[in-house]
């Protein structure tokens, strides 16, 4: 066979045909033929283990489950400002502060979905559009989000209208109703009705995602919001991302747009963990946005303990999970800032590596196992968006560390650092600025740095890399602007301790 493919090499039975080959193709020594498998197939032995979980979906951020404990009265504030908007009001703009994982996105979501499904009782059209400023971060794409929600809803309106205004006039032409029975004049105005509906159609455009000017997009936004009346909440989720990103052109014109739309009313609610991030904003914008400010506090370790028996009844099968294992979740994310989103991302994870284990329950050990692989990856999604400076500054504490056996001094981290700078054609930074990078490396937990006494010779920083080295090399050198340092060999000085 391997004077005819290459060991190893696999050809397709249509290639094999045309080319002549009689015995069977190998890959690896397998026979090609899936009857050597025994039916078997690759997730088979995965599946032998019983099931964990009953609804693992329930665990995820995205859930929004229909009782947040410990929330209630933030609950309460935020349905306290936005009920005018089912007496056709324009409810309070509303800023809502905490940190991550205190309930903030998930008790604004649950309040938003009380309010549409209240709004249909009362027949008071509401409406809550959410947008993550994370990934929509541009005035042009929240307006283009906005404006084809509105256009598709009113195109939806139209052509269900449409359908009833012809139905009518088939009807009357029938002669199975009388204009008495609609609320027409005669059939030349329901003819005239359903040509108006017509051009309203055809007026409506839906918005590319780039290529038009913004102010267009502006007002495709503004034609298809004042079209009916309704009264929108605008949900603008880590809000302080999209100032950073672009501005406050859009908070600008959403809290001005009132004095212009004539039908409908439009209500900013804004999301952040940033507390301070409306002192870059034009005060009037900062006025008019902050007119209702609720923040959420962290859970403490016993509401991050009801919290997780709440959602693990719902996402575990029965006697799945041991007594200690959610106070051990709890206990964790407590020493993280009381943050829910790390207590259920942990759960979720523990009964994952249960899965993988195919035991029978989750223990402990898979608690431990989870939080060490949580903290690597957080470590790692910090590393991987850390500017190109900061980025060279870390990789040039991992080569030393590489290189040496005891912790960096700053002088020997910043004379690698130029030395990367000068293979790479970066920009060097000065020392200073260096070693204000280092502190910012240690305040995220990358590193760590303690300021030690060298007598006359004045006081240094001793570095080291706080852990998961050789993750963090890998992720470092995974960014395409590192390929070119190759295996470079760090310059060191001697040292005379």
């Amino acid at each position: 066979m391997s004077d005819k493919h290459g060991d190893g090499d696999w050809i397709s039975p249509v290639a094999e045909e045309s080319l002549g080959f009689e015995e069977p193709v190998m890959m690896d020594g397998l026979a090609s033929d899936s009857s050597s498998r025994d039916g078997e197939s690759l997730f088979d032995d995965l599946l032998e283990g019983q099931p964990i979980f009953e609804k693992r979906d329930v665990l995820r951020p995205a859930y929004t489950p229909n009782k947040l404990p410990h929330r209630e009265q933030k609950i309460n504030e935020m349905a306290s400002i936005l009920v005018s908007a089912l007496r056709a009001e324009t409810p309070s703009n509303i800023l809502i502060y905490g940190k991550t994982g205190t309930g903030k996105t998930a008790s604004a979501k649950y309040v938003s979905e009380e309010l549409e499904r209240t709004s249909q009782r009362y027949e008071a059209p509401c409406y809550v559009e959410y947008i993550n400023c994370e990934v929509i971060d541009t005035q042009y794409r929240v307006f283009a989000k906005l404006a084809n929600k509105f256009i598709e809803d009113n195109l939806d309106a139209i052509d269900e209208e449409l359908e009833r205004l012809e139905s009518w006039g088939r009807q009357l032409r029938a002669g199975d109703i009388t204009t008495d029975d609609l609320p027409v004049d005669d059939i030349p105005s329901l003819a005239d009705h359903i040509e108006r509906l017509k051009d309203d159609h055809d007026r409506f455009e839906m918005v590319p995602m780039t290529g038009w000017p913004t102010d267009r997009v502006y007002e495709a936004f503004f034609d298809a919001i004042d079209y009916r009346e309704c009264v929108v909440v605008i949900m603008l989720d880590e809000v302080d991302k999209l100032v950073e990103k672009s501005g406050d052109d859009t908070l600008y014109n959403l809290s001005r747009i009132n004095s212009d739309l004539e039908r409908s009313r439009v209500s900013i609610m804004g999301i952040s963990n940033d507390l301070r991030f409306t002192d870059t904003l034009d005060p009037r914008v900062r006025s008019s946005l902050g007119e209702e400010e609720i923040v959420f506090p962290p859970y403490d370790a016993n509401q991050l303990l009801d919290i997780l028996e709440h959602r693990a009844d719902v996402a575990f099968k029965n006697d799945t999970l041991t007594e200690d294992v959610i106070p051990l979740c709890a206990a964790y994310a407590a020493q993280e800032h009381g943050d829910a989103r790390r207590a259920l991302d942990l759960l979720r994870t523990a009964g994952e590596l249960a899965e993988r284990d195919q035991a029978e329950e989750v223990l402990d050990i898979h608690v431990r196992r989870a939080q060490e692989k949580l903290e690597i990856d957080r470590v790692m999604e910090v590393v991987r968006t850390l500017p190109h400076q900061s980025k060279l500054v870390l990789y040039s504490i991992v080569l030393l560390e590489k290189h040496t056996s005891s912790n960096s001094k700053t002088g020997e981290v910043y004379d690698v650092y130029k030395q990367l700078c000068s293979t790479l054609g970066s920009d060097c930074l000065t020392q200073r600025r260096v070693t204000s990078l280092i502190s910012e490396l240690d305040m995220l937990g990358i590193i760590n740095a303690v300021v030690v006494s060298q007598g006359r010779y004045g006081r240094t920083k001793e570095i080291s890399i706080s852990k998961h080295l050789d993750e963090t090399e890998a992720v470092l050198t995974s960014d395409s602007r590192f390929t070119d340092l190759g295996d470079i060999q760090p310059y060191i000085q001697s040292r005379f301790d």
